[in-house]
Formats: structure tokens, sequence, C-alpha cells
């Protein structure tokens, strides 16, 4: 797998632009498809409380042996807890199944707006940052309206938000205000859910490099400065979906693919989503 260039977050801490997703991968397979990922060469993992299989992850990471300060590893905070001593319980078992003694990046999942405690849960992951247990801390599927209010109220700037971006969605106005704030932008779903794919623009790309259509979107993405870290149950695609690093998309290529944008989401819409049982 060819060098994985890092973007430096705004407190200096340096992260892999791509990761290996871990979304709606399976507990019971999670430690064999992580090791496959280390295997290829991937050292970004993303996980979550959410997705229940931080406990693989771990056994993983473990397995491989890779020395700590060569891996990267993420995992959120699950809607249930976003009361302040909640969040600081739920952290501390994260970090027992992730078989660790601090994560690289920590983020409040969803900003639960009926709900309106995530103000309290970012000052709990402020705590975990200055202990340490945390390298840097940030959001997923904050709106502008939402990480306005972690800025004004909190004391410690976002590091990044992840949220849906694809060709369909280029989310361009949480972009803008992530890039006016210094939050890195990362990339969940970054190929649609596979539904971009066939889309005839990046078939014409693809042939055109001779690469795959999920490659070319991949590198699309990183060429805007985001992080991605696509998600995959195959072996061979793993692999594949690394191999983005040897080769550029032009201006118009660029220009091509941005002017995919249908405004078209495929998860939930941030201002809608509270459910505090995932």
């Amino acid at each position: 797998m060819s060098s994985v260039p890092t973007l430096t977050l705004n407190n200096g801490v340096e992260i892999p632009q791509l990761g290996y997703g871990t979304f709606k991968v399976p507990p019971d397979t999670t430690r064999t498809l992580v090791l496959t990922a280390l295997e290829a060469g991937y050292r970004h993992i993303d996980t979550a409380q959410m997705y229940r299989n931080e406990r693989g992850v771990g056994e993983a990471l473990t397995a491989a042996g890779l020395p700590r300060d060569e891996l990267f590893v993420t995992s959120k905070l699950n809607n249930g807890y976003h009361a302040h001593d909640d969040a600081l319980a739920a952290f501390d078992r994260t970090l027992t199944d992730l078989q660790l003694d601090h994560v690289d990046l920590f983020l409040v999942h969803w900003p639960l707006p009926a709900v309106d405690r995530y103000v309290e849960a970012w000052g709990a992951l402020e705590e975990i940052y200055r202990s340490g247990r945390a390298r840097a801390i940030g959001l997923s599927n904050f709106q502008p309206h939402h990480a306005r209010r972690v800025l004004d109220e909190g004391t410690v700037v976002p590091a990044v938000n992840q949220v849906e971006v694809h060709p369909w969605f280029g989310n361009e106005e949480v972009r803008a205000f992530g890039a006016e704030h210094g939050i890195v932008t990362e990339a969940w779903s970054p190929l649609g859910r596979g539904r971009v794919l066939d889309d005839p623009t990046l078939a014409r790309i693809a042939a055109a490099h001779d690469r795959t259509p999920a490659q070319v979107v991949l590198r699309w993405h990183v060429q805007r400065g985001d992080v991605v870290f696509p998600k995959s149950e195959t072996p061979g695609r793993i692999v594949e979906n690394a191999r983005i690093f040897d080769f550029e998309l032009s201006g118009d290529d660029m220009a091509a693919i941005t002017g995919l944008d249908r405004g078209e989401r495929i998860g939930s819409h941030p201002d809608e989503m509270n459910r505090t049982d995932r």
C-alpha cells in the first residue's frame, strides 16, 4: 500500500486521510476484517459504540501486534450517553473493549437536538481530552448550527466533524463551516453505499485512469482534503480501496465529480435523528 498522506488537526495531531470503516461490520467478523485491513497497510481504524464491534476491533489491534504509535483509532459516543457522567462511563468501557489506554480521536456521534444535551456531552469529552485519554476530540453529524453552540459554549475547538459526504451529497455548507473554523471534514458513506458507482461520469473517469469507480470516488475525497474510510467486508476490495495514492485526478475530473451533487442524503438528517437507543 502506497504511503497514506496525513492531515494536521487543529491541535497538531496527524491523522491519516484513509482509514478502514467498521460501520455495519458484524461483531463476529470484526476481528478478522480489521486484521485484513491492517495486513493490507491500513493504520487508521474507525469504530463506534453504536456499531457494537469495539471489542472485535480491540482483539484485532492486539493480535496485529503493531506499535501503538503507528495506529490511529477513532470511536464515538453512543446516543444514550450524553449526560456528563454517562459519557465518562461509556468512554471507560470503550477503552476496555478496545484494549487501549487511549484513543486517538473520540467523537460525539449525533447531536440529538430534541434531547439537547450535546453541549453537556462535549464538556465530558473535553475532560477526557485534558486527561490525555483521547489525543483529539470532535463531532459527528453536526450541522453548522449545532457546531456553533459547541464553539460558543465549549473551550476546545473540535478537531473533526464526521458527516455524510459522497458525489451525490457534497455537504458543502458543513465542509465550508469546518474549513472556516479549522475543523477537518471526515466523510462517512464515501461511496454513497455503492449507489453512486454506476454513474456514467464516474465510469468514464475510471476508464481513463484504468481504475474502478470506487477508487476514483475515494481519490476525489482525498484530493478535496477530507478524511475517508470506506467499509468493505470483501478482502479484495479492502485492498483495492487503498490503491488510490499512485494516480491523480485532473481539475476537470474533480469538477465533473463535484458536479454530480444532487443534495441527496442516504442517511438520517442530523436535525431529525433523536433516537437514544442506538
